[in-house]
């Protein structure tokens, strides 16, 4: 396994880190920190609302127990990241490896022995027992400091039925009296079904927009966000800067904010783009009136307003958006290549919500999960949604492009060889995609046995399905689509056979 495209909680692939702000969640760290070193198995379930802050508490305290050497390991789940849910247990085996090395051997051994469990088709509560479980038996009455597991986000890459089995299974079976001291941290959204899951004993932590905790912190950061604005821009604020906000301004802003820290987090990015002036962008915020606090859409509507064609670029937001992994500003450039003045203009309007880094080496990719959420539902981005059958259907004739030009150095070509199947799958079958897709089909490398299966399996259900086939060529395009499946399918069973003779 390759530990920095996992989910542990410090991986350069999760960069840029989301911590606390010093000085902020005082006594909810305090509170976590005593359950921590408790010495009875106190396992924990941090829930709430997206944007409440899960994540950056989730981190900030695993920063903690790494520094205090008790972090046992971490797996963050995240849609900006895409990781699969699958590695999660491995993950957690590889760390539990290093923290423990008494018990490395041992993983190694049972991964020797049986190497499907590391394999996503294995049962999570084998994978349990044999990776986890077994080998910190070896530590029974060697091990008095209690440790932690910290896994975030359940909620992202799981669904609610999935993440309630996987609680189930790590609560249960890492409570025997015979192991370690481990206590579980969990994090999601109060799902009705994760809450099922947890057991009796676990210590429930709710956080919520109205705590006056929360607001205060929310209203801290804001303080110290807008002074370092203030302070850094004395072109706009003058040596000694001027005060601003006015008191007025800055209340209506926290009432906006409401408690909800990634409402604060987007509002300053907002505020300090450099080629916009600070007053200017703030008075654009507060000039919508609010009824209720904490409303993460109009802040939305509100940065999408500032573009001159909000429309288009609504669509290559969406289009960024649903990508099966965030790519690089290279890879976007290669694989809009048609769009790439929009791509730009898109990145410039949407960068308080867009990470995009300024040397263009860094993953694009949205700021905050809710973001994915708004513009999904047509009810809360209303004019501006965008419908994911016409962005997938964009997406496969994007990648389907790439892959007819034959130039396998091309930044983008690894990930539209993998990924036009998934988009097709999920996309509206318009007289283009159709076409382009007869076409890939005629060429070659797709009755080599080099083609990948999983975009064939992903795309075989949809090319024989009522709704894709039109007319007499879409069949024929089909039939090649299975016959290419049979082959890699074969291609796939010989490379298996071929490891298991050299064993």
């Amino acid at each position: 396994m390759d530990p920095k495209h996992s989910g542990i909680f410090d991986s350069e692939m999760r960069q840029p880190h989301s911590r606390c702000m010093v000085d902020t969640r005082v006594a909810l760290r305090g509170t976590l920190r005593e359950l921590l070193d408790r010495r009875d198995r106190t396992n924990i379930w941090l829930n709430g609302l997206a944007g409440v802050g899960k994540t950056s508490i989730a981190f900030t305290v695993a920063e903690e127990m790494k520094k205090a050497k008790r972090l046992a390991a971490t797996f963050f789940f995240s849609h900006k990241h895409a990781q699969s849910g699958a590695k999660i247990i491995p993950t957690i085996a590889y760390q539990l490896a290093l923290t423990f090395p008494r018990i490395r051997d041992d993983i190694t051994r049972a991964v020797e022995g049986d190497r499907m469990l590391l394999s996503p088709d294995k049962s999570r509560s084998d994978q349990i027992q044999e990776l986890i479980v077994n080998p910190l038996h070896a530590l029974k009455f060697r091990q008095d400091t209690p440790y932690a597991i910290i896994v975030d986000a359940l909620d992202e890459c799981f669904s609610a039925e999935e993440a309630a089995r996987l609680v189930a299974l790590l609560t249960e079976m890492l409570s025997g009296p015979e192991l370690p001291i481990i206590h579980l941290i969990f994090t999601s959204r109060p799902e009705v079904h994760i809450r099922s899951a947890m057991q009796a004993g676990i210590h429930e932590i709710s956080l919520t927009t109205r705590d006056d905790d929360t607001i205060q912190d929310v209203r801290y950061f804001l303080r110290v966000s807008l002074d370092n604005i203030r302070t850094s821009r004395p072109a706009v604020f003058g040596l000694p800067p001027e005060p601003w906000p006015s008191n007025d301004e800055f209340e209506m802003l926290v009432f906006k904010a409401g408690g909800l820290f990634v409402y604060a987090a987007m509002a300053i990015n907002f505020i300090s783009v450099t080629r916009h002036h600070p007053k200017q962008r703030l008075a654009l915020i507060l000039r919508e009136k609010s009824a209720v606090g904490a409303d993460i859409d109009q802040l939305y509507r509100q940065i999408i307003a500032t573009s001159e064609n909000p429309l288009v670029h609504c669509r290559m937001l969406a289009s960024i958006i649903r990508l099966i992994i965030p790519l690089r500003l290279v890879q976007l450039q290669n694989l809009f290549y048609d769009d790439q003045d929009t791509l730009y203009v898109t990145l410039e309007v949407f960068s308080p919500v867009i990470l995009n880094a300024p040397d263009g080496n860094g993953l694009v990719e949205i700021y905050h999960t809710s973001l994915r959420d708004f513009i999904s539902d047509p009810l809360r981005s209303k004019h501006y949604h965008v419908d994911a059958a016409r962005t997938n259907e964009y997406l496969a004739i994007c990648c389907l492009h790439v892959l007819l030009l034959e130039i396998l150095d091309k930044p983008a070509y690894h990930y539209a060889q993998f990924a036009w199947g998934v988009h097709l799958s999920r996309a509206y079958p318009s007289s283009k995609l159709r076409r382009l897709l007869a076409l890939f089909t005629k060429r070659p490398y797709f009755t080599s046995n080099d083609i990948n299966y999983y975009p064939l399996h992903a795309a075989r259900e949809t090319c024989l399905s009522l709704n894709w086939i039109r007319n007499l060529s879409d069949i024929t395009t089909a039939w090649r689509i299975v016959e290419a499946l049979r082959r890699a399918d074969n291609a796939q069973k010989q490379r298996k056979l071929h490891r298991l003779r050299k064993k």
